[in-house]
């Protein structure tokens, strides 16, 4: 069960979201995600949306949703641009140069608090702001090192390795930072987005005394910064993060609940608290020994999975779990791991 309510979602008063891999791929909604987020919307429960993607501002984050059937409003969202630039607002006078590598809402965030977005590091920028822009190029990076060496402090808005998309995972900002680190021997001054706990603690002040759920995709960056938020948090296997990187998960990775989807923000058939007490739960037992960990048994592939945390996360056996009867071969792979 998920908690104290019939359904998980009865358990909180606010829910934050990931936007990509969670409610959609790039642009392209996510079956049932968007119904999903409609009928939280039909019952009045608060909502928000924290998203690591700099490429676009808040109030165009809220067209495309709406453009998708999810009536958002732009104070709804938080963008790591949006904060990124804000922090630097907060630090430098008001006008200095600043140099952007990203997109043009990165720039935009940057005009808008204030400062004066540049290109170029013969503009004298005080600071550095990277971003994701999938038109970021060499170019751009060589200006950066050029910048920084030379004095500019340097802010990414994340550090994501990958971005999912509908061909599996892309390049995202934190392979550009990687690039950019590599030739400068060192790494930015400050990250602003998840898994930094900022985004999601302004979200929970909205919350009052109530409790937030954070949903998300990501071990790296949503779960790990719903947990150093002091958050519960929901992994959905939408996206990026998959159930070997979940057995695998440190402490600090490790989310409260997993569904499959959204829908198990409604249904306690379609989401399980993790870890499991023991490896005996729902119907399932894991075996361990010399040769390996055995799941045995029979129930809800997701009660197998939150058996098979509890002994992945506290015994930490070598490998994947192999199946030790036929219904353990199908839960197995119908959480996506090798049998």
């Amino acid at each position: 069960m998920s908690g104290t309510g019939e359904r998980l979602v009865d358990d909180y008063a606010l829910v934050v979201f990931d936007l990509d891999g969670v409610i959609y791929l790039i642009d392209r909604p996510i079956p049932g995600a968007v119904e999903a987020v409609v009928r939280l919307h039909g019952e009045g429960r608060a909502m928000a949306y924290a998203t690591n993607n700099a490429s676009r501002r808040a109030s165009e984050v809220a067209d495309l949703l709406t453009g998708m059937g999810v009536p958002a409003r732009p104070e709804e969202v938080l963008t790591s641009a949006a904060a990124a630039a804000q922090l630097l607002a907060e630090r430098l006078p008001a006008g200095v140069p600043v140099l952007v590598v990203g997109a043009e809402a990165l720039r935009s965030e940057v005009r808008a608090v204030g400062l004066n977005p540049v290109s170029r590091a013969e503009d004298s920028p005080v600071a550095v702001i990277q971003g994701y822009g999938p038109q970021v190029g060499w170019a751009d990076l060589a200006e950066a090192a050029v910048a920084v060496r030379a004095g500019a402090a340097w802010i990414a808005t994340n550090t994501d390795r990958t971005l999912p998309s509908g061909r599996g995972p892309l390049p995202g900002n934190g392979a550009l930072v990687a690039a950019l680190a590599t030739a400068l021997g060192r790494q930015p001054d400050e990250v602003v987005g998840k898994p930094a706990p900022e985004l999601f603690a302004t979200a929970a002040r909205r919350a009052g005394e109530g409790r937030t759920l954070v949903v998300g995709d990501r071990l790296d960056t949503d779960i790990e910064g719903a947990n150093r938020a002091g958050l519960d948090s929901l992994l959905v296997l939408t996206g990026v993060s998959d159930v070997p990187e979940l057995l695998a998960a440190p402490s600090h990775r490790r989310p409260t609940h997993v569904s499959r989807d959204l829908a198990g923000l409604f249904d306690p058939a379609e989401v399980v608290r993790v870890p499991a007490a023991s490896g005996d739960s729902g119907g399932w037992h894991v075996i361990t020994g010399a040769d390996g960990w055995q799941l045995s048994g029979a129930g809800r592939p997701l009660d197998a999975l939150a058996a098979l945390c509890a002994v992945a996360w506290w015994h930490r056996p070598a490998g994947l779990p192999t199946p030790a009867s036929p219904a353990a071969a199908q839960a197995l792979d119908a959480l996506g791991l090798p049998t």
